[in-house]
This record gives structure tokens, sequence and C-alpha cells, in this order.
């Protein structure tokens, strides 16, 4: 096996790239970064679905594809029970011994639309049933395929095509829904949120999330040059910023037990993130004091959620 696979903590990774070059993914994109570096942890034995999203067109667009693993187009709101439903028909054939037992991952590549918004019923629906799935969100918080729609992911304040800037309202008017608390209430077994800046933690926790049994959610921050107005040699650095300012802290739950992956001694201010990006150039200095203090918040509420998950055991 020497030269077919790359030291990775306690595990091996794939050398073979199991995303092709040359898709049609804007410069920047971190769907592109996030697919590959799952699919690097995930290997060969992989089924993906995707839902409408970006990569229906970029990477996805009949005759060709970037996917050198089987991969499946489906609806917006089904990618979930249809994912449950190719994991259910491997145990049945195994049950009736039609084939050799391996472990095939079974894995939804989704956007933010289609999982907070759009699937968000199915979804539910699927972790109550316990498929044995691997559920990846790309949270690019809008629908950015379809012209930079706001999605109930877009940050409170952001500028999109149908929350625009103007004299009655400036950007989205409602906040950012919490779409990995949702999941986690569902006690399944795993759950984490996860940035490609931060490789390493991403690929380990998809390994995790492929090796439990039953279903585990992995929502992954993705950055849009695009939809975003950020310049496309910045999306690590967004990346990293998002973190470090509290605004996507790192986080995982397992059977219960919350663990945060990456704790800042002190939060960076988040006009350092905001400012990185075009649509948030209309904030003044209220709305950024106000982001501040929503950020603070949420960042004391998860602190005390992980040190009481963490005395309980």
């Amino acid at each position: 096996m020497e030269g077919e696979f790359i030291k990775f903590g306690k595990h091996q990774v794939a050398k073979e790239e199991f995303l092709s070059s040359g898709h049609r993914a804007c410069q920047g994109c971190g769907l592109a970064i996030n697919i590959r570096l799952a699919l690097k942890v995930l290997g060969k034995d992989t089924i993906c679905m995707t839902p409408a999203s970006c990569w229906s067109g970029v990477g996805s667009a009949y005759p060709d594809a970037a996917w050198e693993v089987p991969w499946m187009q489906t609806l917006f709101e089904n990618v979930s029970p249809v994912a449950g439903g190719i994991s259910a028909a491997y145990d049945i054939l195994d049950q009736k011994g039609k084939r050799t037992p391996r472990k095939i991952n079974s894995v939804c590549f989704a956007g933010d639309g289609a999982t907070a918004d759009i699937g968000l019923g199915s979804l539910s629906g699927t972790l109550e049933r316990g498929h044995d799935i691997v559920y990846i969100c790309m949270d690019n918080e809008a629908y950015m395929n379809t012209g930079i729609q706001r999605s109930s992911a877009t940050p409170h304040g952001a500028s999109t095509s149908t929350t625009p800037v103007g004299p009655a309202f400036a950007g989205q008017q409602t906040q950012k829904k919490d779409v990995p608390a949702i999941v986690a209430d569902h006690n399944i077994p795993y759950v984490a949120t996860a940035c490609a800046s931060y490789p390493f933690d991403y690929m380990m926790k998809v390994r995790k999330a492929a090796e439990v049994k039953g279903p585990a959610y992995i929502h992954v921050y993705s950055v849009c040059p695009t939809g975003w107005r950020s310049a496309a040699d910045m999306t690590v650095e967004i990346g990293k910023m998002a973190v470090e300012t509290g605004i996507f802290p790192l986080w995982e739950m397992e059977n219960g037990t919350y663990k945060l992956n990456v704790n800042p001694a002190k939060l960076k201010p988040v006009d350092d993130y905001l400012k990185l990006q075009g649509r948030f150039r209309h904030f003044k200095a209220d709305e950024i004091a106000e982001m501040q203090e929503t950020v603070n918040r949420n960042w004391a509420a998860l602190k005390r959620k992980i040190e009481a998950s963490q005395a309980a055991v």
C-alpha cells in the first residue's frame, strides 16, 4: 500500500484525488476545497449525493462530472432520505448475502438552502430514523447558484439580492439559523462544525463521522468569494477569521458530550472579519457593535453548554 496513502494522525488518507481538477467552480470557492478534503478521507468506497446547488452546475453538469466516485443528483428537498435509502439498501444486500460486506459511505454534500430551509424537514426525519449516513452541510450563507438570494443561514445584516441595502432595511433582517444545534437535539451520535481553514480538524471530523454507526452531521463553513464579494485569494484567511472572532466556533458533539476544538485565548473583534467582505461594507459603528454583542452572547452560551456537558460525564 506504500505510495497510495498519506499518514493522517492515527489514520491514513488516500493519496489519490477523488475530485477532478478542471471543474467550473469560481476561484477561491470554499465548496471545492470542502469536497476535496472530505473525499480524501472517505476514499473510493463512497457514494455522494448533492441536491440542487452550485455544485450541480460547476462540478456535475452533464455530460461531464468532477466526481471520481459514484455520485447522484437529488431534488432540493430529499437528499438525506435518498442517502438513507442507499444505506438501507446495502444493509439489505448484506443481510441476504448478495455481496461481500464492506463499509460504503453514503454521503450528502448539501448547501445551506437545502439544509436549513428546503430540506430541513426531510433531514429531521432521516436523523430520527437513524440511517447510517454522513451529512455535510457546506454553508455559504445564501442561495449562491441562483443569484445570491438570502437563506435562513444568511447572517443578520448581510446584503444579498433579496435583502438589499436601502432606506428602509439594511440587509438581512433575521439572525442566522443554528442548524447544528437543531441537529444535535435529535440525539444522533455525532455532530460537528468545521472549516477548511483548519484542514486537519475538518478531516478528522469527517473520519469520525464516517466511522460512527448511525447518522453523523458536519456543518462546514464555506467561503463564497462571488456572493460575499471577497477576494478569491482570501478564502483561507476569512475562514480563520470567522473562527478567531467567534462568529463560527469549531466544536463537536460525540454521544451527547460537547467539546470545543479551537478556543482562542481572546476573541478578535468582529470588524476584522466584516471588513474583508463587500456584503457587510454598509455596516456602521452601531451595527458592528450589535454584531459584536451577539457574537459575545453566543460564544458565552456555547462555553456554558460545553462545560455543562462535560461536567455531566
